[in-house]
């Protein structure tokens, strides 16, 4: 069996194996620091954690290459923690356990980490070479990208001394990223009294999952379902039809992940019950119907569950309810220049109803800043309108693209000479580093690049393993033809 470590190019999969290796959920970063700092100064490289937990490696130019323009390779060191529910993982402790499948890498029921272990591989490659020919390189490998982009909003002005940065953080062989959207998150929280559950109700556990996830930027124009928002339109329903009440609601764990699962108690009137069943099957019907050819193991059933204690006021049930009904989820509007981009979009993320308090979390994404303020508004005044409180937070800025670009050109050069075509130039619908660290260092020439990986941020996450050599030769051709 060929494991991931026989791949080639070699000296990128054996990193990127070692970081398999490593828990590195977001927010728990220790493990994988100390490892980058170790394997910097092993190789007698100024090697360094700054006070925002980014980890910092500098390797001095090839001789005859010191006059070159300084390069940054930037990549984060974190990945989401997502896994199946049938699969016992411990992101805090347990190795991710890959596999071979044909042209691609995949995980046992988890995340991957590719996104972002590739790039982080592909600098340790680059760092570690004697062959590479380069001039003065800096290596950014910053902390929690995934949660809040937290090392990169703490990069101190001064820090970097390059003038172009190469991030290694985008999805898709052959093409070229010179711009990013903006986000913001969005949470609206309230407090209440429950009641007692009504004695001689029935509760019943409503369950549906089996959605294909993905991530909540890149995936968000593909139709697929979100567990939450598809979860609640049933309960409406439920609430409706058979007059029943809620006791909780949850679904999804990440923000930047569009919900895969989500389960809601209810309690039925015990006449109801004959029918329950049949009305359940007949909307998991109907779902299948909607998402044909989208979402191909959608599952929704019901299952006997002990009696809770307390169920929610009917009152700030339907409000709740009906709040997250029209809570606007999936794509807004498309970039008006460029009609095969998103431009403006949000992701349901999370939904927890349960023990007098309910919380929701929303991220909000736009490349428009206007755009993002006005979704923001109109996100605020539906949950308002509910009695929620709604606070803002983790906003970050898009980064706006330069057709201009220096390095834009000279990449584009560079690539078609290696593979006889040009690369797409593109904006991408996901927040990168690139925009938060270029306000920090006005002047940086960026563009964001990568192998190949779908569904990033499920455990459907796969990487492509013949671009991976393609880019790793794109970007050791791209180091030895900087400019001076």
């Amino acid at each position: 069996m060929v494991t991931i470590a026989q791949l080639s190019p070699q000296n990128v999969w054996k990193h990127f194996h070692s970081l398999t290796r490593i828990p590195r959920p977001s927010g728990h970063m220790e493990a994988i620091t100390d490892y980058l700092v170790n394997f910097g100064k092993k190789l007698g490289l100024e090697s360094f954690s700054d006070e925002a937990g980014n980890v910092i490696i500098r390797k001095p130019a090839t001789p005859g290459m010191e006059r070159r323009k300084g390069v940054i390779l930037q990549a984060h060191m974190d990945m989401v923690p997502q896994k199946n529910n049938d699969i016992e993982h411990d992101f805090t402790k347990d190795p991710i356990e890959t596999y071979v499948d044909g042209d691609w890498v995949k995980a046992r029921g988890t995340t991957l980490g590719a996104d972002d272990g590739l790039g982080v591989a592909a600098i340790m490659a680059v760092l570690e070479s004697t062959e590479v020919k380069h001039g003065p390189l800096e290596a950014l490998i910053t902390r929690d990208e995934e949660t809040g982009m937290y090392g990169a909003f703490g990069l101190k002005p001064g820090t970097l001394k390059g003038k172009i940065l190469l991030n290694l953080d985008s999805e898709q062989e052959g093409e070229l990223y010179i711009g990013c959207a903006g986000g913001v998150d969005i949470t609206a929280t309230m407090e209440y009294k429950e009641e007692p559950a009504a004695e001689g109700l029935v509760p019943r556990k409503l369950i549906l999952k089996g959605l294909r996830g993905g991530h909540s930027g890149l995936e968000i124009n593909q139709g697929r379902a979100n567990a939450n928002k598809q979860l609640i339109r049933i309960v409406h329903d439920l609430l409706i039809e058979f007059d029943c009440r809620l006791a909780n609601f949850e679904g999804g764990n990440m923000r930047n992940a569009i919900p895969r699962e989500a389960h809601a108690t209810l309690l039925f009137n015990p006449d109801d019950m004959a029918d329950l069943n049949d009305y359940i099957k007949e909307y998991e019907n109907q779902l299948i119907s909607e998402y044909v050819s989208i979402e191909n193991d959608i599952c929704l059933y019901m299952e006997e569950t002990d009696m809770p204690t307390s169920m929610v006021p009917q009152e700030i049930q339907d409000n709740l309810v009906d709040a997250l009904m029209a809570c606007q989820d999936g794509v807004m509007r498309m970039i008006p220049t460029v009609p095969d981009t998103v431009e403006t979009s949000s992701n349901l993320a999370i939904v927890d109803i349960r023990e007098g308090k309910a919380t929701i979390c929303i991220l909000a994404r736009s490349s428009n800043e206007t755009m993002k303020d006005y979704l923001a508004d109109c996100l605020i005044s539906c949950f308002a309108m509910a009695g929620m409180k709604v606070e803002l937070s983790g906003a970050y800025s898009g980064w706006q693209p330069d057709v201009n670009s220096p390095i834009l050109h000279a990449m584009i050069q560079s690539y078609e000479q290696l593979f006889g075509n040009k690369p797409e130039v593109k904006v991408i619908h996901a927040g990168l580093e690139c925009g938060i660290i270029g306000a920090s260092h006005p002047g940086l020439d960026m563009i964001s690049f990568g192998p190949t990986l779908l569904s990033p941020h499920s455990p459907d996450e796969r990487a492509n393993i013949p671009s991976v050599g393609k880019f790793y030769s794109f970007l050791v051709n791209t180091l030895e033809n900087i400019p001076e």
